[in-house]
């Protein structure tokens, strides 16, 4: 993790149901377009906001800095280390679909590109976070530490709800 530009925690959850958006469009521009530079373009993002956070993403930027400031909602704050894993979910997704379409396997790039825009279309309309799921059921069974996500366990340590992203 970047120390200079560290993943945010908490994660305000408009921001990340944006992202989760914008991720169901470019995907759907790929199986649109059938383009890799869409997927490119795609895993690039999911590199960098794992990497980073939304600090080398341009669609992460376009959401925390540009849209979310402009909603006049009560913005809800969640815990960064799911989501975080999310986005790591959603790099194995895209980095596996670029390489079966480096490898002239179009039809499961498409499979797996359709099985991300499930996930995302969850995310982003529903607020329904297949990833942060697996995290909890991982920190459950032991395999992620309970140290790496406090907040996950004990409500209390959360941020409240603020107007601002």
């Amino acid at each position: 993790m970047s120390k200079r530009f560290p993943f945010p925690n908490p994660v305000n959850e408009t921001s990340a149901r944006l992202v989760a958006a914008g991720v169901v469009a470019i995907s759907a521009l790929y199986l649109l377009t059938g383009s890799t530079l869409v997927l490119v373009a795609l895993t690039y993002g999911f590199a960098a906001r794992v990497a980073t956070g939304p600090a080398f993403s341009p669609l992460a930027q376009l959401a925390t800095r540009v849209i979310t400031p402009r909603l006049n909602v009560a913005h809800k704050f969640v815990p960064g280390p799911p989501k975080r894993f999310a986005q790591t979910i959603g790099l194995a997704f895209a980095s596996a679909a670029l390489v079966l379409v480096l490898l002239d396997n179009s039809g499961a790039a498409q499979f797996v590109i359709t099985a991300l825009i499930v996930a995302a279309t969850l995310e982003s309309a529903f607020a329904i976070c297949l990833g942060c799921i697996m995290f909890s059921f991982l920190m459950k069974i032991g395999v992620i530490p309970q140290s790496v996500c406090e907040a996950c366990n004990d409500i209390t340590l959360r941020a409240p709800a603020e107007t601002s992203n």
